[in-house]
C-alpha cells in the first residue's frame, strides 16, 4: 500500500505534535461536554429544588389542629380543616408553595416597588403607581375591615410567612435564582393582609373604566369633526343585540344626565399624551385596558335542563400569561357550622384568601366585567405663580403633596412628589410626553395638568369582604347582600342555586355626574362636571328567575336606555352576547357538555355581515385575479365563519379584516389610536359599509378619492400578499393557527431577550382557535399582528343537580415552578376546548388523590 508523501515524509517530532493536538482537542471536547452536563445538572437542581413538598407531614406553627391538603391528579389542592383560621393558614401556605414568585411580583406592582426588584428600568412605572396610591388605600381598607375579615387576612398571611420562613429565596422559585444575577441580595419580605388587599386595586385597574377612550376621543377631535369621531364610537346596537336586564325590572324616577358637547372638549394634548403613555405602560404590565377584552357567563334554569336543576357557565377573559392568573382550590371545613362555614371550590388568586369564582354546597356564581364609566380625567388650571395651586370656581386651592421614596436596585434612591387635587392624583408629567399635534377645542390653560377621578381611589370596601361573603352564601338574598359590597371593580355577578333559581346582580359605585357623560376630559376649574353621588344600591340592575329561563352576560349593555342612570357609553357591542343568546335559546334542554361546546364556539358574526361586501368588491375589482388570489377568494366564500386553528378561510378573513382596518383608519388616526380590532370596530365598519362614499374610505395620503369597494378589494389583495409572505404560496397550507399563536409568557422574566431564560419560563407559541369578539374570545391586536394577547383565562361549567358532574380548566397549570409536571399540563386541554372534572365531594377527591400533605401545629 502506498503512503501519501505528506505522511511518509513526517518527522518524529511532527508526528508527536499532531498527536498532541489531537489529545488537546479531545481534552477540550471532554471539558466542554462536562461543562454542559454540569450546567444542565445545575439548572435542573436549581429548578427542582423549588418544587414544594406535597406528601408527608410538615409542622406549621400557628395551626390549632391538623390540616389535610389532598392534591388531585391535576395538582389542585383540596384543603380540609376544623377551623376558619386553620383553613386560611393552609390556603396561604399552599399558595406560597406553588406560586410565591407570582405573588411577590404582583405585590411589587401593587405597591409601585418594581424598581426594587428590577432596577432603574421600572422607575417610571413605579412613579405612576405611587401616584395612584394603592398602598395607602389598602392600608385604610385593612384598618376598616370587620374583625372577622381581618382575622382571615391575618391567618392567610401567617400561612404564607410560615412557608417563607422555611425557604431561602432560591428555594422559593427558580426566578429568584435568575434575579440573584440581576439583583444580588434580594430577599422577599413577609406577607401582610395589606398586600392581599393592594392586589385588589390592581385588578380594579385591569377592569377599570374608559380613560383610554377619553384620551383617544379627545385626540381625534384634533383631526376630525365631532360627528366623525362619533362614527368611531357608535351607540350600542340595542335593536340587534341583547341587554342583560329589562329596564322595566329596575324602573326608578330619575333624570338621566346629558352628554357633554364635543365642542367643549379640552385642547390638552401634551399632558393627555403623557397620561396616556403612563396608562399604556401599566396596561402592558398588568394586562389591563386591552381593547375588545371581556368575559362570558350564562345560567339556564332547571326548566331548560335535562336534570331539572340549573346550569351555570363562566369564562372570564384576561391577558395571556404564565403561570395562569387563576389557582384552583377547594376550601372545606370538615364540619360545616356557624363557626366554620366554608365548603367551597373554584378559582382563587394567589395572594388573596377565598374563592373568587366557583360554587359551595348551595350556590354557584360567575363574574364578567360590567365596565361602568368610573374614571374621569379633569384638566386642572394651575396657578402660573404657584404650580402647586389649582383653580376651582374662581379661587386658588392648594394641592395635597406627599413624598414617596423609590428604592432602585443597583442605583440611588429617588424622591418623588405626588400632587393631588380634589379630583384625584395628577397623572400627567410622570412619563415623557408623546409627540404633540394640533387639535381643536377650547384653549388649554397655561399651565395645566391632568388629574384622575376614579372610584377605586376612594375609601371603599375591599374585595375581601364580598368574596368571603359569597363563599358562604346559601341563597340569593345572602348572595346579593355580599355582591352589593363590590364597590370596585363593578362586575356582572351571575347566580344559580340548588333550589332551581337563577339570578343576576350588578354592583358597584357608579357615579352620577352633574353634567356630561364621561366620554371626554373635562375642565376641572369650573365646578360644572363634579360627581354628585352614585347610583343607589337598590336601583342597580338586578334580575331573579326571568321569564326567559336564562340569563346571559358578555360585557354587553346591562340595561336599555330607558334606565334613568348612565352606567357607561363604552360597552362591548354585544356580538358575543348575541351569539350566546342565539345558541342557548335554540338549544334549550341540552346537557352540560353541550354548553362546553358553546364556550368554544368561534363563529364570527361580524364576518357574516361584512363578507358579502368584501366578496362583491373583490369580484368586481379584480376581474382577473391571479391563481393565489382566486383560490384564496374561494376559501373565503366557502368558509364556515368558525375561527378554528385549522381553518384556511379564517386566515384569509382575519388578514383581510386587519388590512381593512389599516387602509380605512391608519391615514387619519395617530398610531397610538390605530384600531386593535374588536366589537367597537365591528360596529364602526358595519356602519361605514352602508355608505360607499363615506370620507373614511378615502385614503387622504393619495390623490385619487377611494370609495368603499376600492378599499375592500385592496385590503383583500394586501391580505393575500401578507399570507403568501408569511405562510408560503400554497393556499391550502394557510391555517389560522399558524398566524394566531398563543405564547404563555412569564410576566416578569419572559421578555429578557435571553433565549435560555425566556425559553425556560415561556411556553408556545401554540396554534389557537378563537378570535376577538367571538364566544371563544382568544383576542389579538390588529394594530400589531395576530399573536394572542388575551383569552378565556378559565372555563367553568357547574351542574347544580350534581356538583360532581361540573367541569373546569384554566390556561396553564397549577404550579408556578417551571419544569414542574403541573406547570403547563392544562395547556393542551385548554387549546382543544376540553375541561377537567371539578372535584367536589371528598370521596371523589380521595379517589383522584396524587398526594396527601398533613400540616400540623
Amino acid at each position: 500500500m502506498s503512503v501519501p508523501p505528506s505522511v511518509a515524509s513526517e518527522t518524529a517530532p511532527q508526528k508527536r505534535g499532531r498527536r498532541w493536538w489531537k489529545t488537546a482537542l479531545w481534552i477540550l471536547l471532554v471539558v466542554v461536554v462536562i461543562a454542559v452536563v454540569v450546567f444542565a445538572l445545575f439548572m435542573r437542581y436549581s429548578v427542582r429544588r423549588a418544587f414544594p413538598q406535597t406528601d408527608g407531614t410538615i409542622a406549621v406553627p400557628g395551626l390549632s389542629g391538623s390540616v389535610e391538603v389532598i392534591r388531585d391528579s391535576a395538582g389542585i389542592p383540596h384543603i380540609y380543616a376544623d377551623s376558619v383560621a386553620d383553613l386560611f393558614i393552609a390556603q396561604g401556605y399552599v399558595h406560597a408553595q406553588d406560586r410565591f414568585w407570582q405573588m411577590d411580583f404582583w405585590r411589587h406592582i401593587s405597591h409601585g416597588r418594581l424598581a426594587e426588584m428590577f432596577g432603574s428600568s421600572q422607575v417610571e412605572t413605579d412613579s405612576f403607581l405611587r401616584a395612584l396610591g394603592f398602598t395607602e388605600l389598602a392600608e385604610r381598607q385593612y384598618a376598616d375591615e370587620t374583625a372577622e375579615v381581618r382575622a382571615i387576612l391575618d391567618a392567610y398571611s401567617l400561612g404564607v410567612n410560615r412557608y417563607l420562613a422555611t425557604q431561602s429565596p432560591s428555594d422559593l422559585s427558580f426566578e429568584y435564582t435568575i434575579l440573584e444575577v440581576l439583583n444580588h441580595g434580594y430577599d422577599p419580605e413577609s406577607w401582610t393582609g395589606v398586600d392581599s388587599l393592594a392586589w385588589g386595586k390592581v385588578m380594579s385597574w385591569d377592569l377599570g373604566g374608559n380613560m383610554t377612550h377619553e384620551i383617544v376621543r379627545s385626540m381625534a377631535l384634533g383631526t376630525m369633526s365631532a360627528d366623525r369621531v362619533d362614527q368611531l364610537y357608535p351607540p350600542y346596537p340595542g335593536d340587534r343585540h341583547p341587554f342583560i336586564v329589562n329596564s322595566a325590572d329596575a324602573a326608578v324616577d330619575a333624570q338621566r344626565t346629558s352628554g357633554i358637547a364635543p365642542s367643549f372638549a379640552i385642547d390638552a394634548h401634551e399632558q393627555l399624551a403623557s397620561a396616556g403613555a403612563a396608562i399604556r405602560a401599566l396596561d402592558e404590565l398588568t394586562g389591563g385596558g386591552v381593547e375588545g377584552i371581556g368575559s362570558n357567563s350564562w345560567a339556564v334554569s332547571g326548566a331548560h335542563t335535562p336534570t331539572g336543576a340549573p346550569l351555570l357557565m363562566n369564562d372570564p377573559h384576561l391577558s395571556i400569561q404564565m403561570p395562569s392568573i387563576w389557582y384552583q382550590v377547594g376550601l372545606h371545613c370538615r364540619t360545616v357550622s356557624a363557626d366554620c362555614p366554608f365548603d367551597v371550590v373554584g378559582f382563587s388568586f394567589a395572594g388573596v384568601p377565598g374563592v373568587i369564582i366557583g360554587h359551595n354546597a348551595d350556590i354557584a356564581w360567575g363574574f364578567t366585567n360590567t365596565g361602568p364609566d368610573v374614571q374621569d380625567l379633569y384638566i386642572e388650571k394651575l396657578n402660573p405663580a404657584n404650580p402647586r395651586q389649582y383653580e376651582f370656581q374662581g379661587e386658588w386651592v392648594d394641592m395635597d403633596v406627599r413624598t414617596e421614596t423609590i428604592r432602585v436596585a443597583g442605583g440611588d434612591d429617588l424622591t418623588l412628589e405626588i400632587l393631588s387635587t380634589m379630583h384625584g392624583p395628577i397623572i400627567s408629567g410622570l412619563y415623557e410626553p408623546l409627540d404633540e399635534f394640533d387639535a381643536a377645542g377650547v384653549p388649554t390653560p397655561d399651565p395645566y395638568a391632568v388629574a384622575l377621578r376614579w372610584t377605586a381611589l376612594d375609601d371603599v370596601p375591599s374585595i375581601a369582604g364580598p368574596i368571603l361573603g359569597i363563599n358562604t352564601a346559601s341563597n340569593f338574598e345572602e348572595f346579593r347582600r355580599a355582591a352589593l359590597l363590590f364597590s370596585v371593580p363593578a362586575q356582572n355577578l351571575l347566580y344559580a342555586d340548588t333550589r332551581g333559581n337563577i339570578g343576576y346582580q350588578m354592583p358597584g359605585n357608579v357615579p352620577i355626574r352633574a353634567q356630561g357623560d364621561g366620554r371626554y376630559p373635562v375642565p376641572g376649574w369650573t365646578g360644572d362636571h363634579e360627581w354628585t353621588g352614585f347610583i343607589p344600591q337598590d336601583e342597580l340592575p338586578s334580575s331573579y328567575n326571568p321569564p326567559s329561563g336564562w340569563i346571559v352576560t358578555a360585557n354587553n349593555q346591562v340595561i336599555d336606555d330607558a334606565y334613568p342612570y348612565l352606567i357607561t357609553e363604552d360597552w362591548a357591542y354585544g356580538y358575543r352576547a348575541r351569539r350566546i343568546v342565539d345558541l342557548v335559546a335554540s338549544n334549550l334542554g341540552v346537557p352540560l357538555d353541550d354548553h362546553g361546546t358553546i364556550q368554544f364556539d368561534s363563529y364570527d358574526l361580524s364576518a357574516a355581515h361584512l363578507r358579502p361586501f368584501v366578496v362583491d368588491a373583490v369580484t368586481r375589482g379584480l376581474p382577473e385575479p391571479d391563481e393565489t388570489q382566486a383560490i384564496a377568494l374561494s376559501e373565503l366564500v366557502t368558509w364556515d365563519l368558525q375561527n378554528f386553528a385549522g381553518s384556511t378561510g379564517s386566515a384569509v378573513w382575519n388578514a383581510t379584516w386587519r388590512a381593512i382596518l389599516a387602509r380605512t383608519f391608519h391615514d387619519e388616526l395617530i398610531e397610538d389610536s390605530w384600531p386593535r380590532g374588536g366589537s367597537q370596530w365591528f360596529e364602526a365598519v358595519r356602519g361605514l359599509v352602508q355608505d360607499p362614499d363615506d370620507p373614511f374610505w378615502d385614503d387622504i395620503s393619495t390623490a385619487p378619492v377611494e370609495d368603499r369597494d376600492t378599499i375592500l378589494a385592496a385590503a383583500f389583495v394586501d391580505a393575500v400578499a401578507e399570507l403568501s409572505d408569511e405562510l408560503g404560496s400554497d393556499v391550502s397550507s394557510w391555517m389560522w393557527g399558524a398566524l394566531h399563536g398563543a405564547t404563555f409568557r412569564n410576566g416578569s422574566l419572559g421578555d429578557t431577550g435571553i433565549g435560555l431564560i425566556d425559553d425556560r419560563f415561556n411556553r408556545g407559541p401554540y396554534p389557537a382557535s378563537g378570535s376577538t369578539s367571538v364566544v371563544n374570545a382568544v383576542g389579538w391586536d390588529a394594530s400589531e399582528g395576530y399573536e394572542v394577547t388575551w383569552l378565556p383565562s378559565m372555563r367553568m361549567l357547574v351542574d347544580l343537580s350534581d356538583f360532581g358532574r361540573s367541569r373546569a380548566v384554566h390556561t396553564t397549570g397549577q404550579s408556578g415552578h417551571t419544569d414542574h409536571p403541573h406547570y403547563d399540563d392544562m395547556i393542551p386541554r385548554w387549546l382543544a376546548g376540553e375541561t377537567l372534572p371539578m372535584l367536589w365531594d371528598r370521596v371523589a377527591v380521595e379517589a383522584d388523590a396524587a398526594s396527601v400533605l398533613t400540616l400540623t401545629p
